[in-house]
């Protein structure tokens, strides 16, 4: 083949442009994720999200930029940091950086963001929502069937719309099941130290179980688990939340109310990988598996067959609309 001067001038170029390129598309996917108050390993809502990071470096061995925080003045703070880095998607766990994120998205439109928990509307962020109230509609009906005192209790942690959200969809459940039964509903606190706050947990536990109730659910974060703890200690029943928390006090746990923020992450940052990803926003429910209600070897025998027959029909009611659950507006 002969090859034209001008030709033979060209394509070295092009082959130079050809290989930045390639360049390019290697280092473009450099994820980061800020996790909120509370911890990495709060056993709830962080630590599902930390797992979603772990199954996406296992898979493809690209590294996240990690960071937790301990006080609000660092949420735009480590976002500016991961930029600084060449991080160009950044997943912020929790509506407290729903803010944060629409000041960085604006300063950094060529930054993906991704918030779990919140609403941004720009063309650089994804927002990814949950209904929490159908996944909590199903723990309630659980608790129902489950209580012997017809008294059961809810412990929320930061006094917010969303937790509001959790509260109504048990109580709905619970109701559904039996209109008599009373619902005692805690919140911990109206600041974000009431993620992490498993002592005041405990102590709200404790003030319901002086009530006569025999099982409480908690929204509370890393607060969660001195709920969680007191119920076992009490010799009564708790339900966990957003992670499949079962056996974080095996067989005093009655289920979980879970919301897969694992995946969540795993697919926000698969997709930016693949060059899939896209703004806007996502609410994910039943019908995706993105809430739901957990049976695993930790609580097989508190869920009977008969209760776990009634939980599933209520979830494809749900499904098809058949049951309207009730929404915090």
């Amino acid at each position: 083949m002969v090859t034209s001067p001008r030709l033979s001038r060209i394509l070295p170029i092009l082959s130079c442009f050809l290989a930045l390129a390639g360049m390019a598309k290697a280092e473009e996917m450099k994820p980061g994720i800020i996790y909120d108050m509370g911890g990495k390993f709060d056993h709830s809502f962080n630590q599902s999200a930390a797992e979603g990071v772990d199954k996406f470096t296992k898979e493809t061995g690209i590294k996240c930029f990690e960071f937790e925080l301990t006080n609000d003045a660092q949420r735009t703070q480590y976002m500016r940091q991961l930029v600084r880095h060449g991080v160009n998607i950044i997943v912020a766990i929790g509506f407290n950086q729903t803010s944060a994120v629409d000041e960085m998205a604006r300063e950094f439109p060529k930054v993906r963001f991704v918030i779990v928990d919140g609403t941004v509307n720009l063309p650089n962020v994804q927002s990814i929502n949950y209904k929490e109230q159908q996944s909590s509609y199903l723990c309630g009906m659980a608790a129902a069937l489950s209580s012997k005192t017809h008294k059961v209790g809810f412990v929320g942690g930061m006094d917010i719309p969303l937790i509001r959200k959790f509260a109504l969809g048990y109580t709905a459940g619970v109701h559904a099941v039996d209109p008599n039964t009373q619902v005692i509903v805690n919140m911990t606190g109206t600041t974000p130290t009431a993620w992490h706050d498993p002592i005041r947990g405990a102590e709200l536990a404790k003030s319901q179980f002086g009530q006569g109730v025999d099982v409480v659910f908690h929204a509370a974060g890393n607060t969660g688990l001195g709920v969680m703890q007191a119920a076992k200690d009490a010799g009564l029943l708790s339900i966990g939340c957003d992670k499949n928390q079962d056996g974080v006090q095996p067989g005093s746990v009655l289920t979980s109310c879970v919301k897969r923020v694992d995946v969540a992450v795993y697919t926000a940052f698969m997709d930016a990988k693949n060059n899939a990803w896209k703004a806007g926003s996502k609410e994910l429910g039943l019908e995706c598996d993105g809430v739901g209600y957990s049976i695993d070897e930790y609580n097989r025998s508190l869920i009977t067959p008969a209760m776990e027959a009634r939980l599933n029909q209520a979830k494809a009611d749900i499904i098809s609309g058949k049951i309207s659950v009730p929404e915090y507006k």
